[in-house]
């Protein structure tokens, strides 16, 4: 099948809703979705009959309300099409089977929104992302609320976000005289991730059960050659990634960029960018299907943010911009920025707005997995800054520091022969080191780990750039010359929050103490992290903004919390379990074969050299004397947990992992010594490199 015929196959597209539908519910519907009109609920069994005829046609016999619970996965409960005719059955999709479903909500995380025996749940169809059919199954994307109306997933959150995003911008260009039906942020969250031969998948417990290797020594080659970015695909990552990409392209999913990343058996997907609750959903379903393309292919694919310790952890770069209905993207700077007063404003309110808020903002990317992998290997540092880049900083800093600011133009570039094509060299380069860059016509924000969900970062910062919109429409409202109050005001805001501006190397010695003189924030860790969204100013403009009430901020900062506590103490408890069942043993098992030779040399002779053996078997006695008591201080503490999230998170940070440190680092060091037969676990030479 042609890729053009292949592309949306398995997707209630536009052009199957046209086709299927009658004219006046098409144009309802297409309002609903491109307005923001409120659904008209009476249209809603004509588009459930025509999505069911279609879903069958494609082999479906199920529909699900597919949601995304405060989990960072989705959850579905498939019903059958069936219902009872006499003693036969018709296939029936009814529109209110199709506008709201009913599962059961008390298992699901709720940070103390209810009580367990309040179980009632409702999920309600978000027709602005459209429905699919996979595997015999309709999926309809919904939101998912509990009985007394407190939202329990990511999407209704995000598209309130939107909305509230959507109107203050509109008041902002209203000012401006510039007018348009709906202005929306559009995300192209490229996708970093590892693939692992499933034979030696199975062989670490650590992997399966935590999905990062507790354990495992560096290989004697790892990414320092550079040789892998970019590299000639192996065959069977080869296989998988056109499989990947036809079954993603079936699903509507725009995948565009794929490539070979840093690390040894590390690569990148990156799609284009689309509607940002569009791409949520899209994201979810890509790392969905990655995993069973993967097994198809006898390989597993590995999303945490640091499944390998000394190279490169993974991240999920979010490219946010902002646009109109209309064409405009607002964060375009033009061929001359420092005369473009509504580009100025916006980029001024965007600054103003990370730096105000840039607790929550790091917080939406927290999580036990990311902890570790930001602040190095090209995962900016877990300091939040604004990098503006040659051509933008230079305006800037005219601005605020009073210095003349000559404008830099793109020039032509080549290598300097006759055959050399001619090439535009950037008015500005790429810092890989910020966590908030410019680029170009958007705002990369790479701190994102790469198995959370897209929606948190998303949801923040729709929400507090909103905030500064309509903080600049207060400001700006009634001016008698807007153009001069609108230049004064941006300069106030560029003046008022230039510390978060940062345009350098963030991994230089010099940029903590640097960012710490500046009074920015430092939370290298989730429990640290998170405890900024129970403050009252983080709290209120979640609200102010109408996407959370107060009670659904602090359930969502609870349930980060309990969930940060939760995966550390799974893994140190499989930690544990590793050491006391495998490893320990095998290095005993290893001194005992040891002492063995040793014996064996000396009934030969007593002059016969034992000093080698005797010194090893000596050495890695003492190491797992070591690591033994290493285990009882990590069980020790790990038994000793003190009550409530916050403590309890805390020694999780600053005493449980030093302690799991500790273990890895005596169990790492004994892997080198001990003879590979005796090891139980596969290397990292062999997890790394066993795919040709």
């Amino acid at each position: 099948m042609k890729v053009t015929e292949l592309f949306g196959s398995n997707v209630f597209t536009d052009e199957v809703m046209k086709n299927s539908l009658p004219k006046e519910v098409y144009k309802s519907l297409r309002k609903t979705i491109d307005e923001g009109e409120p659904l008209d609920s009476s249209i809603a069994g004509a588009v459930a009959n025509a999505m069911k005829d279609w879903a069958v046609s494609k082999g479906a016999t199920h529909y699900t309300h597919w949601f995304q619970p405060l989990t960072n996965l989705t959850a579905e409960k498939h019903d059958s099409f069936i219902e009872p005719s006499g003693d036969k059955v018709i296939m029936q999709l009814t529109g209110k089977n199709l506008i709201v479903g009913e599962p059961d909500a008390s298992s699901f995380p709720s940070g103390g929104t209810r009580a367990t025996s309040a179980a009632r749940g409702y999920t309600a169809w978000d027709p602005t992302s459209p429905a699919f059919v996979k595997e015999g199954t309709l999926y309809i994307p919904t939101v998912f609320v509990s009985y007394t109306g407190e939202t329990l997933d990511k999407k209704a959150p995000l598209l309130k976000s939107m909305t509230a995003l959507d109107t203050q911008t509109k008041r902002l260009l209203k000012l401006f005289g510039i007018a348009c039906r709906k202005v929306s942020t559009t995300v192209g969250p490229e996708q970093e991730y590892f693939l692992v031969d499933k034979d030696v998948y199975e062989q670490r417990k650590d992997l399966m059960l935590t999905g990062r290797t507790l354990f495992g020594a560096l290989p004697s080659r790892g990414q320092e050659l550079e040789d892998h970015y970019f590299g000639t695909l192996k065959p069977r990552i080869s296989e998988f990634m056109r499989d990947l990409d036809e079954t993603l392209w079936s699903y509507g999913i725009f995948a565009k960029t794929k490539h070979n990343e840093v690390a040894p058996a590390q690569h990148e997907l990156a799609p284009i960018f689309t509607t940002t609750n569009v791409a949520v959903d899209d994201n979810q379903l890509t790392m969905e299907l990655m995993k069973k393309v993967a097994q198809k292919h006898n390989m597993v694919c590995l999303l945490h943010e640091k499944p390998f310790e000394g190279v490169n952890g993974s991240g999920k770069h979010n490219n946010w911009s902002l646009s109109t209905d209309t064409g405009i993207n607002l964060l375009d700077p033009g061929e001359t920025p420092e005369k473009n007063t509504c580009f100025m404003l916006v980029l001024a309110c965007v600054i103003a707005a990370v730096d105000n808020y840039q607790g929550i903002l790091r917080a939406s990317v927290a999580s036990a997995g990311n902890d570790h992998r930001l602040g190095a290997n090209e995962a900016p540092p877990a300091i939040i800054s604004v990098y503006l880049g040659d051509q933008l900083g230079a305006i800037v800093d005219s601005i605020v520091l009073g210095r003349e600011y000559v404008p830099k133009k793109a020039v032509p570039g080549s290598i300097g022969v006759p055959e050399s094509p001619i090439f535009p060299i950037d008015t500005t380069d790429r810092n890989r080191t910020s966590p908030f860059a410019f680029t170009g016509n958007k705002f990369e924000f790479r701190m994102l780990g790469s198995q959370a969900s897209v929606a948190d970062p998303n949801i923040v910062l729709n929400t507090i750039v909103a905030q500064a919109f309509a903080d600049a429409v207060d400001a700006l409202s009634g001016a008698q010359d807007f153009e001069t109050a609108c230049k004064a005001y941006t300069e106030k805001l560029f003046k008022e929050h230039y510390r978060i501006i940062f345009n350098y190397n963030g991994y230089g010695p010099d940029w903590e103490p640097e960012a710490e003189r500046r009074g920015l924030l430092n939370n290298k860790t989730t429990a640290d992290a998170i405890p900024e969204c129970y403050k009252r100013e983080n709290i209120d403009v979640f609200v102010r903004q109408g996407v959370y009430t107060e009670k659904e901020v602090i359930a969502r900062a609870n349930i980060n919390l309990e969930n940060y506590i939760k995966v550390i103490n799974i893994e140190a408890l499989t930690m544990l379990e590793m050491g006391k069942q495998d490893i320990y043993p095998a290095v005993n098992a290893y001194v005992a074969e040891l002492c063995s030779v040793i014996a064996a040399k000396r009934a030969v002779s007593e002059k016969m050299s034992c000093k080698a053996d005797t010194a090893l078997a000596e050495q890695l006695s003492k190491m797992n004397d070591a690591f033994a008591d290493a285990m009882k201080k990590l069980e020790k503490d790990l038994s000793e947990m003190p009550a409530g999230e916050g403590p309890a998170s805390q020694k999780m940070a600053h005493v449980i992992l030093p302690d799991m440190d500790a273990v890895r680092t005596l169990a790492d060091g004994m892997e080198k010594l001990c003879a590979s037969d005796y090891w139980p676990y596969p290397t990292y030479t062999e997890l790394l490199y066993s795919i040709r």
